[in-house]
């Protein structure tokens, strides 16, 4: 479970207080800050509704789907692996990623997101790269053997931009890694390139230890040639 408090973020709206989430993962612990655990339905249904500390930034609490979704990564072989991370939030599935041998390059558009990140990289002692990343203004043009992201479907208005940044910076014989609780929009954009002709498959992680866990699908989608 979170700690109290143990550190701070500055940003623009004041101080914001981080917590501790530890996790056991790949024969270490890993140690990461965030605003808030989002763990169980219940605590995502809180924390959309202000209930426990309003207006905590969305992108730097710590998502059941950013937990499932380094659990997967930690068990793949990933040395030398170039991996794309969007929508990184707190980092933990790249931090995860780079420590098992992977070059990866984290993006968020919050500059207090990708502050954490660094913050969570140097805490793990893990070397990566963070940019800043806008989906709608994409700029980047490299190709990644493995683009991740945690629960980054749930808006159908960002689906053409994801779309794009899956069309040019996949590399051939890549693949997509996209963990997500299974909700509808989600579903229903995994079913339409499933329909174009990507390849999906799909494992599923149960994330909390609140009754019931939270149940995280983690997509892998490879273009059929």
């Amino acid at each position: 479970m979170p700690e109290p408090p143990s550190r701070s973020l500055s940003t623009t709206a004041g101080e914001l207080p981080l917590h501790e989430y530890r996790l056991s993962l790949g024969g270490r612990t890993w140690s990461i800050l965030h605003t808030g655990a989002i763990l169980s339905h219940e605590d995502e249904e809180r924390f959309l509704r202000g209930e426990d500390q309003p207006r905590l930034p969305y992108g730097i609490a710590l998502w059941p789907a950013a937990i499932a979704l380094a659990h997967e990564l930690a068990a793949r072989p990933l040395r030398g692996v170039r991996v794309l991370e969007l929508g990184a939030g707190t980092g933990l599935p790249g931090i995860v990623a780079a420590a098992l041998g992977a070059s990866v390059v984290q993006t968020d558009r919050n500059a207090a997101a990708l502050a954490v990140c660094r913050m969570n990289a140097e805490g793990n002692g893990v070397v990566l790269e963070q940019r800043a990343g806008d989906w709608t203004a994409w700029q980047d043009a490299e190709k990644y053997d493995c683009i991740v992201g945690a629960d980054i479907l749930y808006a159908d208005s960002v689906h053409p931009q994801l779309r794009h940044i899956f069309a040019r910076n996949l590399a051939p014989g890549g693949r997509l890694l996209l963990s997500d609780p299974f909700r509808s929009e989600s579903i229903q954009l995994l079913e339409a390139m499933e329909a174009e002709g990507w390849g999906v498959a799909f494992s599923k992680w149960t994330v909390g230890i609140a009754p019931p866990p939270r149940p995280i699908g983690v997509f892998e989608l490879i273009r059929r040639s």
